[in-house]
């Protein structure tokens, strides 16, 4: 099992930048893909940003291409998500998960972190 324990968010003006991190614990042993989820008020849950296991590939979702950086420190076990140019859309809890290589779902969840971006 792998536990899952996301830091940073915050109440912040439109423009400003915050960085998320999520610390993974537990059976990290084996490889996996890391992901950023957020889910709004009234709105369902959405794909944000993803990085390979190794930091090679990432992916972001249309809507924070450009201002979002994903990254990953295997040896401390955590990945981060740099969020700049924040508009009040943004408001959301953040989500970190990690599917397991080869996997099609992402299996470990975090209790996620509120952000909040004010106009």
């Amino acid at each position: 099992q792998v536990q899952l324990v996301e830091s940073g968010g915050g109440l912040v003006q439109a423009g400003d930048s915050l960085r998320l991190a999520c610390a993974a614990s537990g059976r990290t042993g084996s490889s996996y893909v890391m992901g950023w989820f957020r889910q709004a008020p009234g709105k369902e849950r959405e794909f944000v940003a993803s990085i390979t296991r190794s930091g090679g590939i990432t992916g972001y979702a249309d809507s924070v291409k450009g201002r979002f950086t994903i990254s990953r420190d295997n040896a401390k076990n955590t990945v981060n998500l740099l969020m700049n140019s924040l508009k009040p859309e943004d408001t959301a809890v953040y989500y970190c998960a990690a599917k397991p290589i080869l996997g099609s779902t992402y299996v470990y969840w975090g209790p996620g972190t509120q952000v909040t971006v004010s106009p």
